[in-house]
């Protein structure tokens, strides 16, 4: 994994105020032809990305980065979908106690430290196609960075497209006075993303360098359609209709990873 240079270690005024923040939306699709195969997808994602399994993640997330879980809040929807949104503030308190959390003091600190995912599995209504995505933010102040665990949240959800935005927000004052907008080298999400992902994924970037944004949109590079079809595998099909099938989840793909419909 490519390594940024590591700045001198700032002498801060305080805090470090800076709030840093990676967004991802997360994508997996597949074909169920019949609507039982459909409804048995649907099933089958709301078991496998529930608000226990979400949580589970989230708390792994935070494990990495080095954040100590204050609050958890998590939710299944009927009838389908799942949110988890857990309050994190840095460093591990062992031995520290840590008062109770309210729903107000969560919602009044949202926009600190803290981790959320939503869900949303859906079907196209005649085209065989459905989709999962999953919207998942890790946003921190302070020291501990949401890069650190950008390799296990691609891996976890084992996704077709991904869709990461990175912001470094606010400023922070060294011990002089003088403010510091960013407080490590980075010129690219890419230089945080693992060998192994890269040689699997097609990556671009739209980096907004004097604002510190950064953004990355990643696509698997190979089809293999049998990973795609739910309920049957590619031997089961006509020739023809395995073709038909691979170019509808083909354009699939290529509407989302440009954000656009594209015309067949």
């Amino acid at each position: 994994m490519a390594k940024p240079t590591n700045n001198p270690k700032l002498k801060l005024l305080g805090f470090n105020n800076l709030t840093k923040t990676l967004s991802f939306n997360i994508y997996d699709i597949c074909y169920a032809r019949s609507q039982q195969h459909q409804q048995e997808y649907i099933e089958y994602i709301d078991e496998a990305y529930n608000a226990e399994r979400l949580t589970t993640i989230l708390t792994e997330v935070a494990d990495i980065i080095g954040a100590n879980i204050l609050n958890t809040a998590r939710q299944d929807y009927d009838p389908q979908g799942a949110s988890v949104t857990m309050l994190i503030s840095e460093g591990h308190h062992d031995g520290l106690h840590v008062p109770h959390v309210d729903k107000e003091d969560v919602v009044m600190h949202m926009d600190k430290s803290h981790i959320t995912v939503h869900t949303y599995p859906e079907t196209h209504p005649d085209a065989g196609i459905s989709t999962f995505r999953a919207d998942i933010d890790v946003s921190t102040c302070g020291k501990i960075s949401p890069l650190k665990a950008l390799n296990y949240l691609i891996k976890s959800f084992e996704s077709d497209i991904v869709v990461m935005d990175y912001r470094v927000r606010g400023f922070t004052r060294n011990v002089r006075g003088m403010k510091h907008f960013i407080d490590h080298s980075i010129d690219s999400i890419q230089n945080f993303i693992s060998r192994d992902i890269k040689d699997r994924y097609d990556m671009v970037d739209v980096n907004v360098y004097q604002e510190n944004i950064f953004h990355t949109k990643m696509r698997l590079k190979e089809l293999d359609l049998d990973t795609y079809l739910f309920g049957e595998g590619v031997s089961e099909l006509p020739p023809r209709e395995a073709k038909r099938i691979r170019e509808r989840v083909n354009h699939e793909i290529m509407e989302i990873f440009y954000g656009r419909n594209i015309q067949r």
